[in-house]
């Protein structure tokens, strides 16, 4: 399919001065295993195509799922008329940003190897399940396995050819006890620690063995307090601290959210133009990296789907604001340099700006010296729960699991433990990052954005972390 496209590309005509073609197949397969019982499995398959055309200053495009040579025309047609009906209201003029030229190939880890068959994979579950303890309190649980895999080309008129194949896994559990009055959840891995790879993902997250621990977890959640409300000292780990870096983070550093494009959809951006280069966003110890370039992690890739190469860069150095996370077209509108993170959720949707991976760069502290530098906090891990204004400034953020810290000593169980804070203060109280040791890669893939919506998949490594005189809350008593 995809040769045919390159000598299918090769014989379209077009009065535009440039187009291109971005080629998407892309499928799924997601299997669950609840209470023991298999449930039907959910299977996805998607073929379709882009093009793309410059004519007069201004840029528009078609998309078709006929992928033939008489379809693919069709769509360049489409975006050809387009163009010329729109050029006269064109707001930005493209004629002088430069066009992709590079031809690169990507794959993720193990991307093409062979996936274990159906049948393998629910024997694999079925015996996750089977290690739930026997306690009658634990009224449900589920084991899921999901895999995604996607092959991209993308061909333009200045000579671009850029191939990537990509495989996407989820292993994921989730335990849910109740005790007559009071209900809680514990989970492990799932949409919100995928990796790129091979089946080995599932082995390198320790799913096979994880349920018994999940589900003891869970059982402590019901006979634990709810944790104390007040302003104490925090301590994030790494599955949390996916969730700190994307909403209070990424999104903020949207630049085309922060030029406006957003703001009638999801908001805009406590962050403005003038900030790049000296606002303090955090405290010193604060470094955040665009960076594709950690293979398994879920927003890893050569090229964006503009075509622009990809390479790791701080956003954030020393709690210094560098640069937003804006695309080729955002920097042209801008002036400010940013990173190849236009992406787009499939073929039949534009590129926009939108996160890739944002990472959390590793300190010096072991996990031991982490919780030794608190005199009085509480450590949270799993996000449960998210509300943040549309400025993505102002959040409260919930979380599955949380232990008191008292003397530098880790002591009992909390349930339903939750911070709230706003972005441009709470990064300035990051007082210790933890080091290697403590760095894990996690990630999600229902990162929303765009009218229509496209939901993408976002990668977010990070060290655990310690946050001083945070406001901490928790259940009703």
């Amino acid at each position: 399919m995809f040769e045919r496209a390159r000598q299918d590309f090769a014989g379209l005509v077009t009065r535009a001065g440039f187009h291109s073609l971005r080629l998407v197949r892309a499928s799924g397969e997601h299997c669950m295993v609840r209470r023991g019982v298999a449930e039907p499995p959910s299977l996805t398959q998607d073929v379709g195509a882009m093009l793309t055309v410059r004519r007069d200053g201004v840029e528009a495009y078609a998309a078709t799922s006929d992928i033939s040579a008489a379809g693919l025309q069709r769509a360049l047609d489409a975006a050809g008329e387009l163009a010329a009906r729109i050029a006269a209201h064109g707001l930005v003029d493209m004629r002088a940003l430069p066009p992709p030229r590079e031809q690169s190939r990507y794959a993720s880890p193990g991307a093409q190897d062979a996936f274990p068959g159906l049948a393998e994979r629910f024997a694999l579950l079925a015996e996750v399940c089977a290690d739930m303890p026997a306690d009658a309190r634990i009224v449900n649980h589920t084991a899921y396995l999901a895999h995604q895999y996607q092959e991209q080309l993308y061909l333009n008129s200045a000579g671009a050819e850029q191939w990537q194949a990509q495989r996407f896994v989820y292993p994921g559990l989730s335990v849910t006890a109740f005790d007559g009055s009071d209900s809680q959840t514990r989970t492990f891995g799932g949409f919100g620690s995928g990796q790129q790879g091979g089946f080995e993902v599932v082995a390198r997250l320790g799913f096979a063995a994880a349920a018994p621990r999940v589900a003891d977890e869970a059982l402590q959640l019901l006979l634990a307090p709810n944790v104390p409300a007040g302003i104490t000292d925090l301590l994030l780990m790494p599955d949390q601290m996916m969730l700190q870096i994307h909403e209070s983070v990424g999104h903020p550093l949207e630049l085309d959210r922060i030029l406006g494009d957003e703001r009638n959809y999801a908001g805009t951006s406590f962050v403005k133009l003038e900030d790049f280069g000296h606002y303090r966003y955090g405290s010193p110890l604060l470094n955040i990296t665009f960076d594709p370039g950690i293979p398994q992690e879920l927003g890893s890739y050569g090229h964006d789907d503009d075509g622009q190469p990809a390479g790791k860069a701080f956003l954030i150095r020393d709690g210094i604001l560098q640069r937003p996370l804006g695309g080729a077209l955002s920097q042209f509108r801008s002036g400010l340099p940013g990173v190849a993170n236009s992406r787009a959720s499939g073929w039949n949707r534009a590129p926009i700006d939108r996160m890739a991976n944002l990472n959390l760069e590793p300190g010096d502290h072991t996990l031991a010296q982490l919780v030794a530098g608190i005199e009085r906090g509480v450590l949270m891990s799993t996000n449960r729960s998210w509300s943040i204004d549309d400025a993505r400034n102002k959040f409260q953020f919930g979380c599955e699991w949380g232990r008191l810290i008292e003397d530098g000593e880790l002591r009992g169980v909390v349930k339903n433990p939750n911070y709230r804070g706003v972005s441009a203060n709470f990064w300035r109280s990051l007082a210790a990052v933890g080091d290697a040791g403590t760095f894990e890669v996690h990630g999600t893939l229902y990162c929303g954005k765009g009218e229509p919506n496209q939901i993408v998949r976002v990668g977010h490594a990070s060290p655990a972390c310690v946050f001083r005189q945070v406001e901490v809350f928790g259940g009703a008593a």
